[in-house]
């Protein structure tokens, strides 16, 4: 193979405390209401993603977590269009005549998740953004790149930057006012951390896209309706903006009460919406469902908001507490979601020292345990957006533009 053009990234997960569900531009991927999520940390939650040019390649080709894939699905093509066209004008704008020839060459992209795809955390997320960002490097494409990553997956914008950000949903039908931004570092809120239970690896009956576009067309939470005469869309137009300013304040001010119900609560008119969705779609299983009788019940135990949940498009928990109330929520999950793994197999991540769980406690909560409940928690917290791999021993690609065998 002649000497390829080869680069390797990898991009974190974000969940959003404020929801993106609905779209006003299918195509374009542009959201009927803003957003704001917190970027979880690569060292436990990241995709990793290698794409190498050449002129021996005869096509573009994708590898997705070992398996090729199509790579003439439609938003793959956009992102892949957009960074072509960005880097010729970069390329004609600087009269770069070495780079133009290598704008033809064909590129084989290899992406692997090191967390359950497709299984509601947010992988599709982390999966664009990385190939957008990946890409960019390849092309020598720069500046803001968070408008090509949302022509892949909308929340992939979002992970186009570390610590709290918010995709702002913009006004312009072409949508380049519609772009992620970052409210505050990684570094900004260091005692936050996050806990996901993995209630299901399995992948969702619906799909997040399919799931959205159903909301859109016959939710009443959701859909537009006439009051007074005035076309009001109700959760975009009526909800989503005060709690946008109010959870940005309290992010900046570190006001974990605030954030943590601003958190559950958008959590609950998101799945309502999914409810009311005709047919409904449930995404929440009987597993969720107790772990938001445990976190309100801990919650009350105490008599202030020391846990907030969260839900995306799937079963899994998204937990948000502070360092110190990490080893006792722990050890309560743990109990009432007895493993059948030994404790280093249960917990992943940032260590979790071990505590005694008092009986005032167990009795307060007063659940019935669900053994093997919870499949095993991710301890991390927030952090850093996409990077560069430097190694070059650790391209997923080969020599020969094929994936390594160790895939």
């Amino acid at each position: 193979m002649d000497k390829s053009n080869t680069v390797t990234c990898t991009a974190p997960v974000n969940i959003a405390v404020i929801k993106y569900w609905g779209k006003r531009d299918e195509e374009l991927i542009l959201p009927i209401n803003s957003s704001l999520s917190v970027t979880l940390h690569q060292d436990q939650l990241k995709t990793t993603t290698t794409v190498a040019t050449s002129r021996s390649f005869q096509e573009d080709r994708i590898w997705l977590n070992g398996k090729e894939e199509d790579i003439t699905h439609p938003r793959l093509q956009s992102c892949l269009r957009e960074i072509r066209r960005l880097a010729r004008k970069r390329s004609n704008d600087r009269d770069l005549a070495l780079d133009s020839t290598c704008l033809s060459h064909k590129v084989h992209i290899c992406s692997v998740n090191n967390f359950p795809t497709a299984a509601g955390l947010a992988s599709s997320a982390a999966g664009f953004a990385c190939l957008v960002y990946t890409l960019a490097r390849v092309f020598g494409v720069e500046g803001e790149l968070s408008a090509i990553a949302r022509q892949g997956s909308g929340s992939a914008c979002r992970s186009m930057y570390g610590g709290f950000v918010q995709w702002i949903m913009g006004q312009k039908d072409d949508g380049k006012d519609s772009l992620a931004q970052q409210v505050e570092p990684e570094t900004h809120w260091p005692e936050l951390r996050v806990l996901v239970l993995v209630a299901s690896a399995e992948r969702k009956p619906v799909g997040s896209t399919s799931g959205m576009q159903t909301s859109v067309q016959t939710s009443c939470l959701l859909k537009r309706v006439y009051v007074t005469g005035l076309c009001v869309q109700h959760r975009a137009e009526s909800v989503v903006p005060g709690r946008m300013a109010e959870m940005i304040e309290a992010v900046q001010r570190k006001d974990f009460a605030a954030f943590a119900e601003l958190t559950m609560k958008d959590s609950n008119q998101f799945h309502a919406t999914c409810l009311d969705t005709y047919p409904p779609i449930f995404y929440l299983n009987s597993v969720s469902q107790q772990v938001i009788n445990l976190v309100h019940r801990y919650n009350r135990h105490y008599g202030e908001t020391r846990l907030a949940y969260t839900f995306d498009a799937g079963p899994n928990a998204v937990i948000y507490t502070l360092q110190q109330h990490v080893p006792e929520f722990v050890q309560a999950v743990e109990h009432f979601f007895p493993p059948e793994t030994n404790r280093g197999q249960f917990i992943k991540g940032l260590p979790v020292n071990r505590v005694a769980l008092s009986e005032e406690l167990k009795q307060a909560i007063g659940l019935e345990p669900m053994p093997k409940g919870i499949s095993y928690i991710i301890s991390t917290k927030a952090g850093p957006g996409p990077r560069v791999v430097e190694d070059p021993t650790q391209h997923l690609l080969g020599s020969d533009g094929l994936p390594k065998k160790i895939m």
